[in-house]
């Protein structure tokens, strides 16, 4: 089952941009952008304009929460995942009251992200 949404992976580790990379292809999401921090990631999301983004809470140069409020100042209406490792409970709560759609906890259940992105299309 391929679709043409647009998915933008924002995280700085190459590793987890690698494996969400994979388990989207493996779904059939096959149009994927990948940010490697923050900055890049607001630059990208204004360029390609994507249907979803997976969000890193943290990252080096822009936290998670930072860019989640910039992409949602260039549009109120986007999709957007955070990403968050065990014992970031705080910035999650943060994050869904400045207008996350969701969350998901690293290391990831595949299953669950796939569901997850698929309910929020």
């Amino acid at each position: 089952m391929e679709t043409n949404k647009k998915i933008m992976i924002v995280d700085d580790a190459l590793f987890m941009r690698q494996q969400i990379l994979k388990t989207l292809n493996k779904h059939g999401y096959t149009n994927v952008i990948q940010a490697k921090n923050g900055t890049e990631g607001i630059a990208f999301y204004t360029q390609h304009k994507p249907d979803m983004v997976l969000l890193d809470i943290t990252m080096p140069d822009k936290s998670g929460l930072e860019v989640l409020k910039e992409i949602l100042h260039i549009n109120q209406e986007a999709i957007v995942i955070m990403c968050s490792a065990v014992g970031q409970e705080k910035i999650i709560s943060d994050a869904l009251r400045l207008g996350a759609k969701d969350f998901i906890v690293k290391p990831y259940n595949e299953n669950i992200l796939i569901s997850m992105i698929s309910s929020l299309e």
